[in-house]
């Protein structure tokens, strides 16, 4: 069955993927996006593809209540992945956080309430593992009391991190801790503006979905990485970072004690995991992990990706540190095997090599971190 599936944020980096995927499965794309230059640069390139056959592009933000009644217009699905994403950006532009993700996913459920001639079955929403904060860690004190070993630490305060006390402790004994994976049904607790804003993204779309009867899927994705994504925002994207500074020869800066960790997952994997929400003959109506299920070191992820464009690691660690990042954090993926029968099937290595084979076909862009950190050291986010 052919349907025509809105993909709001879709010139992006996972919304292309997802358009592929989708066009080539027959489906028809309609894409909803302004094209932001932070994103997309301020001339857009590579984006031929938006006038192939069965795409329907418009330009356009989720912000504008015309555009979404615009766009909403005879869609049997949407993908929704229109958002501001980075961190330590999200923690001084606020309300501009807040008006696109926020805003803008209540504008499209508002749209969807006062318009009961739409034809909308299901949404997908593109959520984020930053919901989890620190996410789930393992106390083996607890362990050995009455008391369940699964705890979840608080955001770190900047005074921790001011005495390089880089590992969450125990609130509850004050003991180490060891991250574990973490699954949907452990606490959500966000620790930057950009995570709030994602939560709040989910119950919105989560209640409107239920009261309005529309099927939903809420995937909070890892670190989605590959290639295709942008090579020019300094706010996000740890690779895209790392592998401007390694072609213009220049070294590799690691916060912390470089021991922090993430989980990647290729940008393919999540597509799959999107197209699959679609085409599911039930709608899942929850909330999925979609991620590798492993994690990576940012030393180690810095040093594999500098072998992988070629060149001898050179990685600093600074202990400097940003306001509202967290320590560690992977996912336990059982629900993605068990509701959409899905395996990730690329790994980090293999991710890298193909990151990087790309990278090396695109033009050297401008090295913009410098400028990105100073932002927040003037706003005591960065030390």
């Amino acid at each position: 069955m052919h349907n025509r599936i809105l993909i709001t944020g879709g010139a992006g980096f996972i919304g292309t993927h997802l358009s592929r995927l989708l066009l080539a499965d027959g489906q028809k794309v309609r894409i909803l996006d302004p094209l932001t230059p932070q994103v997309h640069g301020a001339v857009p390139r590579d984006l031929d593809w938006l006038a192939s056959d069965g795409v329907e592009f418009l330009r356009g933000s989720v912000t504008r209540r015309e555009d979404i009644e615009k766009a909403i217009a005879d869609v049997d699905h949407i993908v929704h992945l229109a958002a501001e994403t980075g961190t330590g950006q999200s923690m001084y532009e606020v309300a501009k956080y807040n008006e696109v993700n926020t805003h803008g996913t209540a504008l499209l459920v508002d749209v969807l309430a006062n318009n009961r001639a739409h034809s909308v079955q299901r949404i997908v929403l593109a959520s984020s593992r930053s919901v989890y904060g620190e996410g789930a860690y393992l106390c083996s004190g607890c362990e050995r009391s009455a008391r369940s070993g699964r705890v979840y630490p608080t955001a770190r305060l900047p005074e921790q991190l001011i005495r390089h006390q880089w590992e969450p402790s125990c609130p509850r004994c004050g003991q180490a801790l060891v991250a574990t994976a973490t699954r949907e049904d452990d606490a959500v607790r966000p620790a930057s503006i950009y995570a709030a804003t994602k939560y709040a993204q989910e119950d919105l779309l989560r209640i409107g979905c239920e009261s309005l009867g529309i099927g939903y899927a809420i995937l909070r994705l890892q670190n989605v990485y590959g290639e295709g994504q942008s090579l020019n925002n300094p706010y996000t994207g740890i690779l895209s970072i790392f592998s401007t500074r390694v072609r213009r020869g220049l070294e590799l800066t690691a916060f912390e004690d470089g021991l922090e960790s993430r989980d990647f997952v290729h940008v393919s994997d999540v597509a799959r995991s999107m197209q699959l929400c679609l085409t599911r003959a039930e709608p899942v109506n929850t909330v999925i992990n979609v991620g590798s299920g492993v994690a990576t070191s940012v030393l180690d992820v810095a040093r594999s990706l500098t072998r992988a464009l070629g060149h001898t690691p050179n990685v600093r660690v600074t202990a400097e540190y940003r306001v509202g990042d967290i320590r560690h954090n992977f996912a336990d993926i059982g629900r993605l095997r068990e509701l959409l029968a899905y395996e990730p099937q690329v790994d980090i290595t293999a991710g890298l090599q193909r990151f990087c084979d790309w990278v090396l076909t695109q033009s050297l862009p401008e090295d913009q971190l410098g400028r990105a950190n100073a932002e927040l050291k003037a706003r005591k986010l960065m030390g």
